[in-house]
């Protein structure tokens, strides 16, 4: 007889996983106990060695299919006499670790059951069990148990009970069960008139198939959903969220509706059915009219997403078209969580309110995801994902890192893992910064998680920075690019040192200018500047990302070009915006790769002023020309670092337009180049590793393009995948620098 100590470590609570121990131990007669401890999993088990050794192997290979396990340590021990196997109460002494689960999709289990009259949950929005329902956004807590989750209101009914405590029911320790006796309560409110019950969300579906605007509760926090196919219905919403061209995503009843708007891939389906459930972003059919226009204007691409939430499907079934479901708020704030909030942000969007009062404790926006190198590429990380953590190959010290301005993101890094918290948003309003300073504490509140160190960006005026600065804790700035690479060598283990390719809108420099075409030498000492886009003035500083034309009027100031060709496209000011160029207070120089992707757009015509970020960038990509494989020109400078000259590629552009070049032609020829440019930078930094990193790197078309090229030439290339390129990756980034000691400033 022996007594085997199992400590597993990964995503592990709430997916079941201790009732199938349970169940496994008492098939093979073992004694002892289970857990859920701090980290994960702890079981103790009691009989022959070979029976022991039996069962350890069987956790791994049968394991529940949500479950994440990430590590096993095993430890021998002398037995102590168990006399049964149970599942014990939680560990509550040590301090909680990084592997909680995120929020589940319903299972078909769950789903069968809401759509059976003979069933007592049948229509009941709240359904879950061990293997589906709502995880990140409902724990208060670790360990994961019902008291320290927003359920803990809710007193189990009898037959809740028999169930949660039957361990050959699937939702034997279910933490969020539910039923219409003692669960949660939906109703509708609109014009001052309620609604309850199953009727509240019939009388949704009946409103949004009127033209109206529905705001729902749902997992993580409020959707504004209308009618997809109704052009009146999705203008009128984006007049009210003041959301004029940035695309909507649309959830679609089942897959067969989505196949009828978009193409669809094997590995998108298997996205879209996925227990994470992420919007996908997919190929428009040309000529399908089952979406309007207006849910993407311009765009080839859609995003789409099924239902993940009982109360979606039920919204669904009643329709039997697809919806927009967007995020509840206004442009630029974070989504609304609480029903009273909801109420007085959501006034004068919606036309009525589809509520619960199952309290939200965090807000979790939709993730969204797209295909790239024939992978899965996270775009937005937060529902499904977070808090998943980073596992890192080397030792961290504890090190609160508080993310870039744009597209923020918080992470934790300590021991051997990061976690990186949901999608906050763009720190640019009074209610976003709320919520970011609100996700720092709350995060490490959760964790029970004490930083030695505050990591920020290079960049001071940013209210991440200034944050970090008044946390009084010695603080770490890391440059911008670096952290892009960082947080990619974090997520995929590369060893030291890399070249890492790191283009996005901008960044502090570490010379004080504004960054974003950069290739850097990363290694345990820190970074180099080995190469970097040629720089150019940026007229009227930040109104330059706002509008592509002030980017072609920097780089034609530049090449000393005939400005007047750009006169047209400035009605108003004409003469002042010529002459802003020559003031380096008013146009500050840039290396940037996203301003030239602007720029270029904007000689192209495709467009002069963006009504959301990437806006002309996403253009240029979306109306490539694939079968074109010409390629235009960049001169590389002698000496250190390397200068990058897109002259010559411009130049060519300029000459191809004024030949009348159709803008695909000229947009292929100019990634081409591009991707041509990375290939040879890397051969003259002789690394075997490139890293693809940052905002410009959404683009799947340049990244296949750019690792196409060198892994021909024999080199290893990596790009994203569980974190994003853009800067919600930044954060991991900081953490991975701070925590290992790699200081943020230049090798």
């Amino acid at each position: 007889m022996r007594r085997l100590r199992l400590s597993i470590f990964g995503a592990v609570q709430g997916v079941g996983f201790r009732p199938f121990v349970y169940r496994v131990a008492r098939e093979l007669g073992l004694k002892g106990w289970v857990l859920n401890g701090a980290f994960g999993v702890v079981v103790e088990a009691e009989a022959d060695e070979s029976v022991l050794s039996a069962f350890a192997q069987r956790l791994i290979q049968e394991k529940p299919k949500a479950a994440v396990i990430a590590a096993v340590e095993s430890v021998w021990l002398e037995p102590t006499g168990f006399s049964g196997f149970e599942i014990r109460a939680s560990d509550r002494a040590e301090k909680p670790s990084a592997w909680m689960l995120p929020d589940l999709a319903t299972c078909p289990e769950c789903l069968a059951e809401i759509s059976d009259p003979g069933q007592r949950r049948h229509g009941y929005a709240f359904t879950n069990c061990t293997l589906c329902g709502p995880r990140f956004t409902i724990v208060t807590g670790i360990p994961y148990d019902r008291p320290n989750t927003t359920m803990s209101g809710f007193p189990l009914c009898p037959d809740c009970r028999a169930e949660y405590e039957n361990p050959a029911d699937r939702r034997f320790h279910a933490q969020p069960i539910a039923c219409p006796a003692c669960g949660p309560r939906l109703w509708l409110e609109e014009d001052g008139k309620k609604t309850e019950g199953n009727a509240s969300w019939a009388e949704a579906a009946s409103l949004i198939r009127a033209g109206k605007i529905v705001a729902v509760k749902g997992i993580g926090g409020f959707l504004l959903l209308c009618d997809a196919r109704s052009s009146e219905a999705v203008a009128r919403l984006r007049q009210r969220k003041r959301r004029n061209e940035k695309p909507f995503a649309v959830m679609f009843p089942d897959l067969d509706s989505v196949r009828e708007a978009c193409e669809v891939s094997e590995l998108e389906e298997a996205w879209l059915q996925d227990a994470a459930a992420p919007i996908v972003l997919l190929r428009r059919k040309p000529g399908s009219g089952t979406v309007a226009p207006e849910a993407a204007p311009g765009n080839p691409q859609l995003g789409a997403i099924l239902p993940y939430a009982p109360l979606h499907h039920l919204l669904m079934r009643a329709l039997g078209f697809p919806v927009i479901a967007t995020s509840g708020n206004l442009s630029e704030e974070p989504i609304a969580k609480d029903n009273p909030e909801a109420q007085a942000r959501l006034k004068g969007i919606a036309d009525a309110f589809l509520m619960h009062d199952r309290p939200i404790a965090r807000h979790a926006d939709d993730s969204i995801v797209r295909a790239s190198r024939g992978r899965q590429l996270v775009l937005r990380r937060a529902r499904g994902f977070a808090p998943l953590p980073l596992r890192t190959a080397r030792e961290l010290k504890p090190v609160l890192a508080l993310g870039a301005h744009l597209k923020n993101t918080v992470a934790l890094g300590w021991r051997r893992q990061i976690v990186v918290s949901q999608h906050l948003g763009d720190l640019e309003t009074a209610a976003s910064l709320e919520a970011f300073r609100a996700a720092v504490k709350d995060l490490c509140r959760l964790y029970g998680f004490k930083p030695e160190l505050a990591a920020c960006d290079l960049h001071p005026d940013y209210a991440s920075s200034r944050h970090a600065e008044s946390m009084g804790l010695p603080v770490v700035r890391v440059q911008h690019h670096h952290a892009h690479v960082a947080g990619l060598m974090a997520e995929q283990d590369i060893a030291p040192p890399v070249l890492g390719v790191a283009w996005d809108g901008l960044g502090l420099g570490t010379d004080g200018t504004i960054w974003g075409g950069e290739f850097l030498v990363v290694d345990e000492k820190g970074f180099r500047r080995f190469a970097h886009l040629r720089t150019f003035p940026l007229p009227g500083g930040d109104a330059a990302i706002r509008e592509p034309r002030r980017c072609a009027l920097g780089l034609l100031h530049e090449l000393g070009a005939d400005l007047g060709r750009l006169e047209a496209l400035f009605p108003e000011g004409w003469e002042a915006a010529r002459a802003l160029p020559k003031s380096a207070l008013l146009s500050p120089r840039t290396s940037s790769a996203g301003r030239l992707f602007d720029g270029l757009a904007s000689l192209v015509g495709l467009r002069q002023k963006n009504s959301f970020e990437g806006q002309a960038a996403m253009a240029l990509e979306h109306g490539v020309d694939a079968a074109e494989l010409g390629a235009y020109p960049v001169a590389l400078s002698a000496g250190t670092p390397i200068v990058a000259d897109w002259e010559p590629l411009v130049r060519a552009a300029l000459e191809d337009v004024d030949r009348g070049a159709a803008p695909g032609v000229v947009s292929a020829r100019f990634h081409n180049g591009l991707a041509r440019l990375i290939l040879e930078v890397a051969r003259r930094a002789g690394l075997e590793r490139v890293a693809l990193t940052g905002g410009v790197f959404q683009n799947a078309y340049l990244s296949e393009k750019a690792a196409g090229l060198l892994e021909e030439a024999g080199f290893q290339v990596f790009t994203h995948q569980r974190l994003p390129p853009n800067d919600g990756g930044i954060s991991a980034g900081q953490a991975f620098v701070a925590g290992l000691g790699w200081h943020g400033l230049e090798a």
